[in-house]
């Protein structure tokens, strides 16, 4: 084969390269096409050095002159009347700094659910645009339900990273498709394929604050062990805040002129409630009063600071609401408790997020950040079937778990701790949603849309400490974001063309409290309760199931058997007086605007099934038909909606293994203290240890009574489920190279889930253990040769 002339070939190599980036391009850069090539003007490329053109190095893509930085916050599960800013009883200083050094926005509405909220905040389009018409766990295969964020609806983190801004995300997601949360991917819809350039957070609902699962990018870490042990002083807020500090001192200590974008979402307020003891000891005695007393306390006060107008209504409260006076004694004790934890909760988080905003100050940068604060992805959440509150929610809610005064009596100070996982009692929610009807979930009403929000910016904000009464949207941060860094709304990414924008900028708020309103329609939709705004007016579905209702009775027709209320909300602040019936015809107006933005948006069909949704028939089928799974030392964090489903069934495991005498050690777990079970070697003995919950008597082990010897060994578990429905007893039996070793009863099984973060793993032990006999990691010492599941039925 003849070979080329070197010289012709490289100058040929060098004449096409040159044609690549030295075209004369005066709109370079063209920011509405990203992302954005290098632009290198060239002149004479020759074979030689000295026959060759001087050139410049090739220009890359920064952000446009005076870009601010931006610290995007939201927290979770916080409602509009929780924080001192808006008038509520937790303080919140920080909160209430930027409030007072920049706008508080008293009509601004999340979807009033998390995963939908998040998918709006950083794509800055309605969440069925986003394919995240409810939490990822429950999606179903409608396009705005799937959960597959689409290349045409690109995040924020995205364009600012393809328009020259340094890009992170810090704390909660909950915008993976839950299939896809193993470290096995695909990451393409995590937050590092969505455009983020450094992710450390969690993936799912929530997080265990002393033992959470989290990833760097996409490698799992377990910041809570230090040397194989668990450090007690470990807590995740201040984890978070570390990690956000030491990333924005390294993009303005290595690149000061480049901005920031820094998302910074921790998860705080959602169930578990944990925090520190010493933080959760500050509010002792705070809420003996009650909630129904504290929502008029914080109802009163709203009007003094003017965060409601004078003339605000207190909305009425739903009749299926606990009252505080019905409650026993007891459990007046408890549910106050639960309030001094959550309260705890939150002003820990804002100290936190204190300590993030004062190392700007300390870089000289504050002037020039905007921070946009959202206190609440939605309302306060009344996830609470029993309106007592809960010790579990995974347990109560989702696995049928009964609490009873005397165990939550009894473990009264272990509230906010690593062996609680509780939630308030529904009667906290709503008056931490005062002054409106309703809470999270409910995305017909003000009590579960609307939250409190700040925007703090030295440079530009100069009107401070002022309200600002728009209606404003969660799809409006990006369009502020990308006005207030001069970069415009991109047309394609990554050669796909993109859905507009539905949110519109808020900038024009900023220097006038009297500007007309530009967001003047706005739908809502989750869980088939529905609402619509238009220029002053709302249209709501009245609810046909309650907030804590994870299993509610869907409608047979959820389009004719809702009921409908309309409020004027430029007389009534609240929402708070139903004129539907005055206003028959306006009624009609409001409905059919609704049902055509429904149509152009995706929000069809109406579903109000919740936890129901997770049915076989509506997830993708990756292990249908499988019988067989086996697993290999070292295996983790395989999420439930991934690992085989060992749920009212019967199964068997078998560990190919091979020790020393006496060696401990994890074999295979799943779940953990709140649910879950563990194969295991404790001082050499085989053990099977099963959690229905957390409850003392609701945890069962069975051993065998002689410690293997050395060399290699067969352990078998034999699961022998009873049938006969769901969360039915069992029958479980070791056996030892052949010989059963132990046997034992289970007389009640997981019937749902055995968690919503802790995962299937293969040798070690992460979270927390499934009882206190051991505790994480519980590395196997000896060595695995493989683990094989395999389902009965």
């Amino acid at each position: 084969m003849k070979r080329f002339d070197f010289p012709f070939t490289l100058l040929i190599i060098l004449f096409f390269a040159g044609a690549v980036y030295s075209q004369d391009t005066p709109n370079w850069p063209d920011r509405t096409n990203l992302p954005i090539e290098p632009y290198q003007k060239v002149g004479k490329v020759a074979p030689t050095i000295k026959d060759s053109d001087p050139i410049k190095w090739p220009k890359e893509i920064s952000a446009p002159e005076g870009a601010p930085n931006v610290l995007l916050i939201m927290i979770d599960d916080v409602g509009f009347g929780a924080s001192s800013a808006f008038g509520g009883p937790i303080p919140t200083p920080n909160f209430d700094e930027l409030a007072k050094n920049g706008l508080r926005y008293n009509r601004f509405h999340t979807t009033a659910v998390c995963s939908p909220s998040r998918a709006a905040l950083i794509t800055g389009r309605n969440h069925h645009t986003a394919a995240t018409g409810i939490i990822m766990e429950f999606s179903t295969p409608y396009p705005g339900y799937n959960s597959l964020v689409p290349r045409s609806v690109a995040t924020i983190g995205k364009i600012l990273t393809d328009n020259g801004y340094g890009t992170s995300w810090f704390g909660k997601n909950h915008n993976v498709p839950d299939w896809m949360t193993t470290p096995a991917g695909p990451f393409n819809l995590w937050p590092t394929g969505l455009g983020f350039e450094y992710f450390y957070g969690f993936l799912g609902a929530d997080a265990h604050q002393f033992r959470p699962a989290l990833f760097e990018g996409t490698k799992p870490v377990d910041p809570y062990l230090k040397d194989e042990k668990v450090d007690p002083d470990y807590i995740l807020d201040n984890d978070l805040a570390n990690h956000a500090i030491h990333w924005i001192q390294t993009q303005k200590n290595v690149s000061p002129n480049k901005p920031f974008f820094a998302y910074y979402t921790p998860g705080t307020g959602h169930a578990p409630h944990q925090a520190p003891k010493e933080w959760i000891a500050k509010f002792k005695g705070k809420f003996d009063q009650g909630f129904d007393k504290q929502r008029i306390a914080t109802y009163e006060n709203q009007k003094k600071l003017g965060v409601i107008p004078a003339d605000a209504k207190l909305a009425p409260t739903a009749k299926d609401y606990q009252k505080w006076d019905a409650l026993s004694p007891g459990m007046k004790k408890v549910a106050a408790r639960e309030m001094e934890v959550y309260a705890g909760m939150v002003a820990y988080c804002d100290n936190q997020i204190g300590r993030i905003i004062q190392s700007i100050k300390d870089l000289g940068e504050l002037d020039n950040t905007m921070i946009i604060f959202i206190m609440g992805d939605n309302g306060a959440s009344a996830e609470d079937p029993t309106g007592q509150g809960l010790t579990s929610e995974i347990g109560v809610l989702v696995n049928g778990v009964e609490d009873t005064e005397e165990f939550m009596l009894k473990n009264l100070d272990e509230f906010g701790g690593p062996w609680m996982a509780e939630h308030y009692s529904h009667g906290w929610a709503h008056a931490m949603n005062t002054p409106y009807q309703w809470d999270k979930k409910i995305a017909s009403h003000l009590g579960g849309s609307r939250t409190g929000m700040v925007i703090s910016w030295p440079a530009r904000i100069k009107q401070t400490g002022q309200m600002r009464s728009q209606f404003t949207h969660i799809t409006d941060i990006v369009p502020t974001i990308l006005e207030a860094a001069h970069i415009p709304e991109p047309k394609k990414v990554d050669g796909f063309d993109q859905v507009p924008f539905a949110g519109k900028s808020l900038v024009y708020t900023f220097d006038n409290a009297q500007a007309p309103e530009t967001h003047k329609t706005q739908y809502f939709e989750v869980i088939a309760n529905r609402a619509f705004y238009k220029d002053g007016w709302m249209a709501s579905t009245t609810p046909r199931n309650l907030p804590w209702q994870g299993h509610p009775v869907p409608s047979e027709d959820p389009v004719k058997d809702y009921k409908w209320e309309l409020y004027d909300l430029t007389k009534d602040f609240t929402q708070s007086n139903d004129i539907a019936a005055k206003n028959p015809e306006k009624l009609k107006e409001m409905q059919k605007a609704f049902m055509e933005e429904a149509q152009k948006y995706e929000v069809f069909p109406f579903d109000d099934r919740y936890i129901d949704r997770v049915n076989p028939e509506n997830r993708p089928k990756f292990n249908e038909g499988r019988k067989e799974f086996v697993f290999y030392q070292g295996i983790s964090r395989i999420t439930e909606g991934m690992a085989p489903n060992l749920k009212n069934a019967s199964f068997s495991i078998e560990a190919q293994i091979e020790v020393k005498a006496g060696q401990d050690g994890m074999i295979i777990t799943q779940g953990g203290y709140f649910a879950g079970f563990a194969l295991m070697l404790q001082k050499g003995k085989p053990t099977f240890s099963y959690a229905f919950s957390h409850y003392p008597n609701h945890k069962w082990t069975i051993q065998s009574s002689t410690p293997l010897t050395a060399g290699k060994h067969t352990i078998v578990l034999n699961f022998d489920y009873a049938g006969g429905g769901v969360g039915k007893a069992a029958k479980a039996a070791i056996l030892v190279d052949g010989k059963e070793a132990a046997k034992g009863d289970i007389p009640r099984t997981v019937p749902s889930r055995f968690s919503s973060d802790e995962t299937l793993d293969v040798g070690e032990d992460f979270g927390t253990p499934v009882t206190k006999d051991y505790d994480v990691p519980f590395a196997f010492k000896g060595k695995i040769e493989k683990v094989t599941v395999k389902l009965k039925s």
